[in-house]
């Protein structure tokens, strides 16, 4: 019998705010794509993408100490880095509640660039356009709506192992990618602050 782990603790984005306001703010982890980061993120945050952070969490381990909050767009994804942290050695990291979508919605500060949509609407984008597409050639050509029905297939798995294979090949595009987040570049600048 396994036993599923704990999620991560959350933290609200007012004690969040609070924190940081007060001058004791954790280091802030951003495990989104460059692209992501770079349309929006909390002043003073470290972008990790997710699959960056897999790949080098023992070289992070060592300069990061347990005051670690990962964010994300929703909670999702810094909810698999917390794993992938744990798995390696680090206990008790706290996921931001809501992710960067509550801390805007709290009103809280966010540095802004360049605007981009964001991989869930990306998603929906893809999804949709292919499903509306196969539906429209299915009039034409019997057995279409079958591409589409493989889309709704992998859109309900998505939910239910809360994965998304299609977000992750989109992340892939290099409108998602932005500058690609050196981990030397990283740990120097974990390193630089107390």
């Amino acid at each position: 019998m396994s036993t599923t782990p704990a999620p991560a603790p959350s933290l609200t984005p007012a004690v969040l705010h609070r924190l940081v306001q007060e001058g004791r703010a954790p280091r802030l982890l951003d495990v989104r794509t460059p692209g992501e980061f770079r349309t929006a993120h909390i002043p003073g945050s470290y972008n990790v993408p997710l699959d960056t952070l897999r790949e080098h969490r023992a070289e992070l381990l060592t300069h990061l100490d347990e005051d670690v909050v990962l964010v994300c767009r929703s909670g999702q994804r810094a909810a698999q880095a917390e794993k992938a942290l744990a798995e390696a050695g680090l206990p008790d990291l706290r996921v931001l509640e809501g992710g960067i979508v509550a801390w805007e919605t709290a009103g809280a500060p966010l540095d802004r660039g360049p605007e981009r949509w964001d991989m869930e609407r990306q998603v929906r984008l893809v999804a949709g356009s292919v499903v509306l597409a196969t539906g429209l050639a299915g009039i034409f050509l019997p057995g279409a709506h079958l591409l589409g029905t493989a889309i709704g297939a992998g859109l309900t798995y998505a939910a239910l192992s809360n994965s998304c294979a299609m977000g992750v090949l989109l992340s892939k595009l290099p409108y998602n990618r932005g500058p690609r987040t050196d981990i030397r570049t990283v740990i120097a600048e974990l390193r630089s602050t107390p």
